[in-house]
């Protein structure tokens, strides 16, 4: 009888084995089918990453670890026809293609359109890879970058004679020097700003971001860094040879741009604080338009400085070699129209005139139909390629809201989210959009360990959202040129509310900067945004041109438009890895890294043209 049990006992146990095994295989049948239906998108390409090693760190010297490749194995990419991209001719070494100075010069000098952008169209882009001068070697780490350039980098001696007297710039062997001088303040900038510091609130986080018109060199913005204040600064091209290059070599942020007849590529209420030295843009003329357009980027209560003529013109006209009536009919124009903005003018000391926003601007106006006021219709915030008019931004709202100082500002709700300025973005969905970056950054540097080591200095992120990757990375030894497509959600000003810098701009057309001037490029869903409106290959060709030899690239999207990046990428002298999103395999969205290997001028140099 026992036997029997026992035998029994053991049929029934075989027949549940069966069935388990039975059931395990169809599992594993039905859960390969889903991989491949496209539901599970990129789980073979993620899998196949994890037999292969996921965590690939990018090395001291920039290289891949040499056993991480082999990718191209995982998704069949053999019929994917790979186009290598030759060197451009050597006169492309500094090609800024929407400031290029031939097309320029056909362009009305009136207002300074001719020094505006001017892009090529689609048939005239280049399709080659923009070679580094001879000699090119990567910039000093931050802060000694502030003080030394190399020469070969910006290989450009004008500025040394032209503002020899003024301190710009000094030619020393190999090296350029900027001992921290300017036309204004040819002792330096420190003690400017310190000038400065004595009527505006720059020490106690109330002042974090600045701009500087007509820059120069940048060294006001340079100075500034270790009052933990952050400059966005612009010249024209070709105005001062190089100034803009020599500012972003410096580790300065810096774009190419003119105040002329378009708008800023900035949203409203941006910055704490504006500043011109002797920038020669026409303050008094053209009925105030320009000081509306600063107006419209300064935030209530904030602060524009102004150092040069036509300031205490009675003490300075005969130096300056113009009509005294001129200079005091030009200051008289400047202070009616800070009149008319409700800017109050809180000092005059030397050649400085500094002058404060009033909170609420209305206030000093009485009514929506003041005498003398013209006030715009558009959304302050929509400028790409928007002529800039003459009339004045309303106050919103919100127009007397106070900041809270910097770091606090950096992750404190902004604004514009607490007041619901921005459709469909609640105060939670923020705080978890900062969650999730905090996250993302903490998987970048696992990939790559030398991320805030200093290494990097100008930092790119092409999609920036609400500024997580920036705010998550926030460090003394880097900055975030944030930018906001022209077709994403304006989030902009959110940014800046963040105490962050950026920028409008489309990438189906250049950038406003100099060749080699970001250390790292990020981006966020780029290409998907994209997708169907541009050439993914001029995207790529413009992230070459901007990104400095052996500088990186971290690239966060769909898999399958990852691969159809990789795929160019291939052409164009970078080192990539493909890796899984830090979720796991699962996750269909992956990460590309790259590094930009090093080459200068005649390495292969074929041109194109």
């Amino acid at each position: 009888m026992a036997t029997k049990g026992n035998s029994g006992d053991n049929r029934t146990r075989s027949s549940i084995t069966i069935f388990i095994v039975v059931g395990l295989c169809c599992f594993f049948y039905l859960l390969g089918a889903w991989q491949r239906s496209g539901f599970g998108k990129g789980d073979s390409i993620a899998l196949e990453m994890t037999k292969t090693g996921a965590d690939c760190n990018i090395l001291p010297n920039l290289n891949f670890e040499t056993h991480h490749g082999g990718d191209d194995r995982i998704v069949d990419q053999s019929k994917a026809k790979v186009r290598n991209y030759k060197p451009c001719s050597a006169k492309y070494t500094d090609y800024t293609p929407c400031h290029d100075q031939r097309r320029a010069m056909t362009f009305p000098r009136t207002d300074m359109i001719y020094r505006e952008r001017h892009c090529p169209p689609q048939e005239q882009k280049l399709k080659c890879l923009i070679p580094a001068p001879k000699g090119y070697v990567t910039p000093f780490s931050w802060p000694k970058s502030r003080d030394y350039v190399p020469f070969a980098n910006a290989p450009y001696k004008a500025l040394t004679v032209e503002k020899a007297i003024q301190n710009w710039i000094q030619y020393e062997g190999n090296v350029f020097r900027f001992p921290g001088g300017g036309t204004q303040f040819p002792q330096g900038a420190d003690a400017y700003i310190d000038q400065l510091a004595s009527v505006i609130p720059i020490a106690n986080g109330t002042v974090r971001t600045a701009l500087d018109t007509g820059c120069g060199v940048a060294s006001w913005g340079a100075y500034l860094w270790k009052r933990n204040v952050v400059t966005m600064s612009f010249a024209p091209r070709d105005n001062h040879e190089a100034q803009v290059q020599f500012a972003l070599e410096r580790g300065v942020p810096a774009i190419v741009g003119v105040l002329g007849s378009i708008k800023m590529p900035f949203p409203s209420k941006a910055f704490d604080m504006a500043h011109c030295s002797r920038c020669l843009i026409p303050w008094g003329s053209n009925d105030g338009k320009y000081m509306m357009e600063v107006d419209r980027v300064l935030r209530p209560g904030g602060f524009w400085v102004l150092s040069g003529p036509p300031i205490n013109w009675r003490n300075n006209y005969k130096s300056w070699q113009r009509p005294k009536e001129d200079l005091e009919e030009e200051q008289r124009n400047i202070e009616e129209v800070a009149k008319l903005l409700c800017w109050e003018k809180i000092s005059e000391s030397g050649e400085t005139a500094i002058f404060q926003k009033k909170l609420n601007p209305e206030s000093c106006r009485g009514s929506e139909d003041a005498p003398g006021v013209t006030y715009c219709s558009q959304d302050p915030d929509d400028v790409w390629y928007k002529k800039m008019d003459t009339c004045v931004s309303p106050a919103s709202s919100n127009a007397d809201v106070e900041y809270k100082p910097f770091p606090e500002r950096l992750n404190a709700i902004p604004p514009r989210i607490a007041s619901g300025s921005i459709p469909g973005v609640s105060e939670d969905k923020y705080l978890e959009d900062n969650r999730q970056w905090k996250k993302h950054v903490n998987a970048y540097k696992r990939i790559n360990r030398i991320l805030d080591s200093g290494r990097y200095r100008n930092i790119m992120d092409m999609n920036a959202g609400f500024g997580g990757f920036a705010a998550a990375l926030d460090s003394p030894k880097l900055w975030v040129m944030n930018v906001v497509p022209t077709l994403a959600e304006n989030t902009l000003g959110v940014i800046y509310e963040r105490g962050l810098i950026g920028i409008y701009h489309d990438w189906c057309e250049a950038f406003s900067t100099y060749p080699r001037t970001y250390d790292l490029i990020h981006a966020n869903g780029l290409f998907t945004l994209y997708k169907d409106k541009c050439d993914f290959e001029d995207i790529l060709l413009e992230m070459d041109r901007i990104l400095r030899p052996e500088g990186a690239v971290i690239l966060r999207d769909e898999v399958d438009v990852l691969m159809k990046v990789k795929t160019i990428i291939g052409g164009m002298r970078w080192d990539t890895k493909l890796m899984d999103h830090e979720d796991g395999p699962l996750v269909p969205e992956k990460i590309l890294v790259a590094v930009k290997q090093y080459w200068v001028v005649g390495s292969n140099s074929t041109s194109t043209r």
